[in-house]
């Protein structure tokens, strides 16, 4: 008998022990996309009040960067130094989800930024099958970002 109750509390414990690892381990969390920009001013001028970003507190203090808040644990860096806008995919983007895509659309057209859907036809908004809106611009760098209006 007291074989099966050693038995039963080495099983106990080493499932207590394997729970406690399992739920120690953590799916990784985006901390932050850093992007490399040639007027610093101007990018941080189109990220505060086109695409509406809070700016959070940087530690460097060198006038090369700004950052940005994105979610509760993530921030977009922007890092002054890149020698010349290039062009950039489209494929490749960072996307933003605002409740309105059309309330959005009042700031570009107010700014008389260009804006496309997904296929390239200028001032048109994609509906994804979802029933997603979504909208492709520039910023000052070339780099694409989307805005939709994504729930989730």
């Amino acid at each position: 008998m007291k074989g099966v109750i050693k038995s039963g509390l080495l099983i106990a414990i080493c499932c207590c022990f394997f729970s406690i690892v399992i739920a120690q381990k953590q799916q990784p969390v985006l901390n932050h996309i850093a992007v490399y920009v040639k007027d610093l001013k101007a990018s941080t001028h189109f990220y505060m009040n086109i695409v509406q970003l809070d700016t959070i507190p940087e530690p460097f203090h060198d006038g090369r960067h700004t950052w940005f808040s994105v979610g509760p644990k993530s921030h977009l860096h922007l890092i002054q130094g890149s020698a010349t806008v290039t062009a950039h995919d489209k494929n490749n983007h960072i996307c933003f989800s605002v409740a309105s895509v059309d309330i959005f659309l009042q700031t570009l057209e107010k700014h008389n930024i260009e804006y496309e859907n997904w296929a390239g036809e200028k001032k048109t908004v994609t509906k994804r099958v979802d029933g997603v809106q979504q909208i492709y611009f520039k910023d000052p760098d070339g780099y694409w970002l989307e805005i939709n209006d994504a729930k989730e």
